[in-house]
């Protein structure tokens, strides 16, 4: 039987760093969920689908078979059996999974192939809705949040090193905005899973957050 770990939380928390971190620990599969959508996204490309075209988007994404697996420690994004990686970063697909994403046809399917994926290997997901909504049986939940400043910080220091100009009070200010935005959202609102544990990073290191959940396990 497969073993699952499910990680959900608001923006910057900080949950595909450490979800990263745990697959490694244990030898389990990182599902990099957006991945996922920008290969549905190229898929529908390859289709000449229009991000305008709601129909078609709905119509094409069920012949899309999506998963992710591992080659040479190097985690692969497979469409239809083709390894995408190098093919999925682009900017126009990055503008197609954008409009395709929100479409519910899409992402029935997309969950259904991390639901089927989950089935057959050990995972660590994350995401908004994985405990609730993608995998509602995982073995160990995990809702990772860090309070608002602290999060503006760490994006902060992101942009800063990088060499963006950015301003720390509006950055905090829009991911005020973003976790309202997604917990009030209509289909599969950010929330916690009745029988997920709570983990606040705001005063960890990277290390005493993953052994905290380790230690769930």
């Amino acid at each position: 039987m497969s073993f699952n770990i499910a990680i959900d939380g608001p923006a910057g928390a900080g949950k595909s760093t450490i979800a990263k971190k745990i697959a490694k620990r244990l030898g389990y599969i990182y599902v990099d969920t957006g991945a996922m959508y920008r290969a549905m996204a190229l898929y529908l490309l390859r289709e000449n689908v229009e991000p305008s075209e709601t129909d078609k988007i709905s119509a094409k994404c069920s012949e899309a078979d999506i998963s992710i697996g591992y080659e040479n420690g190097e985690q692969v994004v497979y469409l239809n059996g083709e390894n995408v990686n190098g093919l999925i970063r682009t900017e126009e697909v990055g503008n197609m999974a954008s409009a395709s994403s929100p479409n519910p046809d899409v992402r029935r399917k997309l969950v259904e192939l991390q639901q089927k994926l989950a089935e057959s290997k050990d995972v660590v997901m994350d995401g908004r809705d994985i405990g609730t909504c993608v995998l509602p049986h995982a073995q160990v939940k995990v809702y990772l949040t860090a309070n608002s400043r602290v999060r503006a910080e760490r994006r902060y220091k992101e942009l800063t090193d990088k060499g963006v100009p950015c301003d720390l009070d509006k950055i905090e200010k829009d991911i005020i905005e973003r976790d309202h935005q997604d917990m009030t959202r209509e289909i599969s609102p950010l929330m916690q899973a009745e029988d997920a544990t709570l983990v606040d990073s705001s005063y960890m290191t990277i290390d005493e957050v993953a052994d905290a959940i380790i230690s769930l396990i």
